[in-house]
């Protein structure tokens, strides 16, 4: 006998909703026979009830049972046909967590139960597993949404203003001494007020966060023999990891939005729309597969095998319009529940195709632009994915920043030292005019980072010539060899000072190149206090020491370089001269005949022709005149000091020195106007005059 009552429902909203009185549940499959709703007690660990939904409108399945409240745990099982060939892999055996599942109980055990075909038959994929998963695999939990905001406003930085640091949540605070164990690595650690004081000390306007979607943790079974940890396997889109709660509420994660918007910091997602932790056809099933294949993944001709061009197994159907529909739901729920500010799309490649190719009319693209929420937070794409024609910086639509692997490359080898990278790097100064200036893009389009959490961080980037992963157990098979990295004569750790010295200056000329550069600043945590990762420049599952935050036992050699962060970030936001939404033009803003931005060489005259050409120069300046104020940046990647002749304005103005990466100077002293100075080696110097 039912212990619930039970009537049809509605197909909308989708996933578990409780209206007071019991759960409306409703699930989209478009090829299903059967479906049927598995209640579980409060632990997961028993089936209790399972109903059969019979009412299926326009491809959803609902069902409504009066009486169910929040914190029902829950799961489908799926009914149809299982023929791989032809793209069908329904299997009732195993339970399927509900896609849109706002929280998760239960970790996933590797156990040969998760996947639907028998994996020790010789027909792999082919053949069918009778064993019930349900044992194995995480349940969906009915939530209640309600939440005191308390009167929460957003910060609302413009994305001109913005400064992003991009972090992993779990390893930001696994070593704070000031979290309690028991909230380390959560949530509800990283919302500690000394965590958050830190982040409003050290000026950023953003918190960038890795995913924190539900993701595949541990993955013990051959050909893994470590964690994933950065997280970019997620199987759920609305639902958090687990393990960063401290707690069983997903309020702990609106508790740490609310604090950080009262500390006037945003807060971006990382998000993972274009693949799922199933992956290709020998990967587990424990919910799109299982739910409706056909529709949830883009398959080959073949529909055996899947299309990727992620390079994770099966790329997301986004074009399905269920699937698109999902994507958009959750974006949404996360703008609207958590008042996230923004998302950072990983792969925004797969994600904008259409029949296999990149395109700016694809339903994703188009569904994003026209949104009234999505309006309200800002956008970030990664450009790029593996599959043919992926790569695509600076082919999104207005609206959209990007990642710039080219301002990243090119900063990278002039404070390398390598040739031929002056021109260059002035257009990645500049914003990058030549990838964004069309269609009336913003300056701001580009997003500029010189380090990530891919790829060596900035004490490493000045460490190591190569990558060092082996402890990643792929025999330093992975990870890439591009790194455009100098460790200044010594391959990793030393002693020696004039070593130590070079790699600092580099760093800070660095981090100073990207302050004094048009666009959006992206920093990675653990840069700021010069973290190292031993070389390793791909620690995905690295959840240690190698990636967490060392928040003690810094040197006082490298807090020098915590502090200079603080000065740059805090004088980018003083200045305001970055604060501008179109590219610059070389021409005069007004009568006096100054251009927007001038261009100057160590002789003070402005650059010609030949002086762009000039394969061995390591050094350049910009002047940028906005009508009240000058200020003049000078980047020496020279191994020698320089002299360097200021322009020689018409007027009696003096120059303030402002910025002095290299800290020979006593900083805010005059300079008379067209005099000559001695830049360090290595060195960026930034130098103001008020009008």
């Amino acid at each position: 006998m039912a212990k619930f009552k039970i009537s049809e429902g509605s197909s909308y909203p989708l996933g578990a909703n409780y209206d007071g009185k019991g759960v409306n549940f409703a699930l989209f499959s478009a090829h299903a026979e059967k479906v049927e709703l598995c209640l579980f007690d409060a632990s997961g660990a028993e089936e209790l009830e399972r109903y059969a939904i019979t009412v299926n409108d326009n491809n959803i399945w609902h069902i409504y049972l009066e009486g169910v409240k929040p914190e029902q745990v829950y799961g489908y099982r799926v009914y149809g046909k299982y023929k791989p060939e032809e793209g069908y892999r329904f299997n009732p055996n195993k339970l399927l967590i509900d896609p849109y599942g706002k929280r998760l109980i239960g970790k996933l055990i590797w156990n040969k139960a998760i996947f639907g075909y028998d994996t020790e038959s010789p027909d792999k994929d082919l053949s069918f597993s009778t064993l019930d998963s349900a044992p194995y695999v995480p349940k969906s939990v009915v939530t209640d949404g309600s939440y005191d905001w308390e009167g929460d406003e957003r910060p609302n930085y413009k994305f001109e203003e913005t400064v992003v640091y991009e972090t992993h949540l779990r390893g930001y605070t696994m070593l704070h001494p000031y979290v309690p164990d028991a909230k380390r690595g959560t949530f509800a650690g990283f919302s500690q007020d000394s965590v958050i004081n830190y982040l409003k000390w050290l000026g950023i306007t953003a918190v960038e966060f890795l995913p924190i979607h539900a993701f595949f943790g541990n993955r013990h079974k051959k050909g893994y023999v470590t964690d994933n940890y950065w997280g970019y396997e997620s199987f759920s889109f609305f639902a958090p990891e687990q393990s960063y709660l401290a707690s069983n509420s997903i309020n702990e994660i609106k508790d740490l939005v609310k604090n950080m918007h009262a500390h006037g910091l945003e807060v971006f997602l990382d998000v993972v729309y274009n693949h799922t932790g199933e992956g290709n056809q020998l990967g587990p099933t424990l919910c799109y597969r299982g739910i409706d294949n056909l529709s949830y993944y883009t398959l080959s001709e073949n529909k055996r095998y899947y299309y990727d061009s992620t390079g994770c197994g099966a790329s997301f159907n986004v074009q399905n319009p269920y699937v698109l529909t999902m994507v958009m739901d959750s974006l949404r729920y996360w703008v609207k529940e958590f008042h996230i500010d923004g998302f950072r799309f990983d792969l925004a490649s797969t994600l904008s195709r259409q029949h296999t190719n990149f395109t700016q009319e694809s339903a994703f693209l188009y569904a994003i632009a026209q949104d009234p929420e999505l309006k309200k937070v800002k956008l970030i794409a990664e450009p790029w994915d593996i599959g043919h024609g992926g790569y695509q910086v600076g082919g999104f639509l207005p609206g959209w920043a990007e990642w710039n692997d080219k301002y990243r490359d090119t900063v990278r080898r002039f404070w390398k030292g390598d040739m031929n990278q002056t021109p260059e790097l002035a257009s990645r100064i500049a914003g990058s005019s030549d990838v964004f200036n069309y269609k009336n893009r913003d300056i701001w389009s580009s997003v500029n980072f010189i380090t990530a959490h891919d790829g060596f961080n900035l004490r490493d980037l000045v460490s190591y010539n190569v990558k060092h992963n082996s402890a990643n157990g792929e025999e330093n098979r992975d990870g890439t060899n591009s790194n455009w990295s100098w460790n200044s004569g010594n391959e990793g750790e030393t002693d020696n000072d004039l070593i130590r010295d070079n790699r600092l200056a580099r760093a800070k000329a660095m981090l100073s190149t990207l302050m004094l550069s048009f666009g959006t600043p992206m920093i990675v945590a653990g840069d700021d206090i010069a973290h190292t990762q031993q070389g390793n420049n791909n620690p995905y599952c690295q959840d240690n020491a190698i990636t967490w935050f060392a928040w003690e036992g810094i040197s006082d050699y490298h807090k020098k370089l915590t502090r200079f962060f603080r000065k740059a970030i805090r004088l980018r936001r003083k200045l305001k001269i970055f604060e501008r939404n179109k590219f610059f033009t070389g021409r005069p803003i007004d009568k006096s005949g100054y251009k927007d931005i001038t261009w100057y060489t160590e002789y003070g005259t402005e650059f010609n022709g030949g002086n762009w050409h000039e394969e061995n120069r390591k050094c350049l300046s910009y002047c940028v005149y906005t009508g009240s104020r000058f200020v003049m940046c000078i980047f020496n990647a020279n191994y020698n000091e320089m002299l360097w002749h200021l322009p020689d304005l018409e007027k009696e103005y003096k120059w303030t020195l402002i910025l002095d990466s290299s800290d020979s100077f006593d900083e805010s002293q005059k300079v008379s106007n067209g005099s000559a100075i001695r830049v360090p080696a290595w060195s960026v110097l930034a130098f103001e005059i008020k009008k």
